[in-house]
């Protein structure tokens, strides 16, 4: 189909802004779009898509086009790795343009560096090659192959560049996985249970189910399959006392307090007042009545002591780089640093300390982040347990045995795109004596 020279010049404005890296590359978008409102349904999706594209594929593209201005990033994306012709090009670029794009698509793409080909930054890579990719391979105790570190390093990045399906989470409060399944292919959604988590549906395209009433009604929520998974490795009961540390916008929140049966007491604490307004609609529609979501100034608020060695569950789903959402945001990549990293490295053991302190006797903490990377996770487990003895580290695949879940990734919970359909996440369960 031919591209307009008004869609072009529209995805172009837009990249320029996105390739600022001050802000999230859909917060970016999405003002774009409200700032121009004449675009249609059709130009609109041509931009995000473009976008994104060049987002994904920055690496090769960079390579293509050293130094060049968004306009040409996006023609050369388009033209090389969208499988736009010059022709259906033509009605948006001049002669200069169409000269140096038959150039661009005789660029050899052989022989390229490692991080290039995984559409990596140079210092994610490295990390990767020292410590395995963190999710599916740990090198600690072996010497492996090169090549099948290479390999699986690809692998992995192949699977971060896919764009991510839509997972829906039922909602057991109101109705049952089959029935949600059952109404939503009456109507013509293509959807199919997801393969570990229980009450989770995977939804081929994207169809507005924003105004579905069975959304409308609480009925399902959307969550990715690896964050459900989080939740049944906290697995709590009724009547129990359970904190979701950092709660966001309350995804987990909401399916921790089904999994109490609406029972006992879950506080959702986040020091984000924005994030946990999000919250408020989605609590209306689920029917839970015991969740109590509170702001909290940091890791050591009063509002935190004050549980103190009184809590049977805790869920920490850290800050962290969201290396492992690039299928979602692949703008990450480019605006987290080794700086960036570091300084989530101290949130995170602050953080665990002070959510670790809220457990009684007995109590189950889960350390969950999306990331890649064996410093924001093992690292910083064996830090921590290294520190406080009363603490013993639990099989998360016994954990999900116990929920008739049959996935074992090894004592930690590794979950990565190529390998399991879902983001990229990391999860320890500990135990305190």
């Amino acid at each position: 189909m031919a591209i307009t020279r008004s869609q072009l010049d529209a995805a172009a404005n837009a990249l320029q802004r996105v390739l600022q890296f001050d802000r999230p590359a859909d917060a970016v978008l999405h003002d774009y779009f409200r700032a121009h409102r004449s675009l249609g349904s059709h130009d609109r999706a041509f931009v995000a898509e473009s976008v994104y594209g060049v987002l994904r594929r920055k690496r090769t593209v960079d390579h293509l086009a050293p130094g060049a201005m968004p306009r040409r990033l996006l023609l050369a994306y388009l033209a090389r790795l969208a499988g736009a012709s010059i022709r259906e090009l033509s009605a948006a670029t001049d002669s200069d343009e169409q000269a140096w794009l038959a150039r661009i698509k005789a660029e050899p793409l052989s022989g390229l560096p490692l991080a290039v080909r995984a559409e990596l930054p140079d210092w994610v890579v490295e990390r990767l090659l020292a410590t395995g990719s963190g999710l599916a391979m740990t090198y600690a105790d072996a010497s492996p192959d090169p090549a099948a570190v290479e390999a699986e390093i690809l692998a992995l990045a192949r699977g971060l560049n896919e764009p991510a399906p839509l997972d829906l989470r039922v909602n057991t409060m109101r109705a049952s996985r089959d029935e949600v399944l059952q109404a939503l292919t009456a109507d013509g959604v293509a959807v199919e249970p997801t393969p570990w988590s229980p009450v989770g549906l995977r939804v081929r395209g994207r169809p507005a189910l924003n105004r579905h009433s069975l959304f409308l009604s609480g009925a399902f929520e959307v969550q990715d399959e690896g964050s459900q998974l989080l939740c049944y490795l906290v697995a709590p009961r009724r009547q129990e006392m359970v904190v979701d540390f950092c709660a966001g916008a309350g995804g987990k929140s909401l399916m921790l307090g089904a999994m109490m049966r609406s029972q006992g007491r879950l506080y959702a604490f986040d020091v984000s007042a924005v994030r946990l307004n999000r919250m408020k609609p989605r609590l209306k529609r689920s029917g839970l009545s015991n969740l109590y979501a509170q702001q909290i100034s940091n890791e050591n608020d009063i509002r935190v002591k004050r549980l103190a060695g009184k809590i049977d569950r805790v869920l920490v789903d850290a800050p962290c780089s969201g290396l492992g959402t690039l299928r979602r945001n692949p703008d990450l990549k480019w605006r987290q640093s080794p700086l960036s990293v570091e300084e989530l490295k101290r949130k995170q053991a602050a953080i665990l300390r002070a959510a670790a302190g809220l457990l009684k006797p007995g109590g189950r903490l889960v350390y969950a982040t999306c990331s890649l990377l064996a410093e924001e996770n093992e690292d910083i487990l064996s830090g921590f347990v290294a520190q406080h003895p009363e603490f013993r580290q639990l099989a998360c695949s016994e954990l999900l045995k116990e929920q008739r879940i049959a996935l074992d990734t090894g004592r930690d919970l590794k979950l990565a795109p190529h390998l399991h359909g879902t983001d990229g996440f990391f999860a320890a369960a500990l135990v305190r004596a």
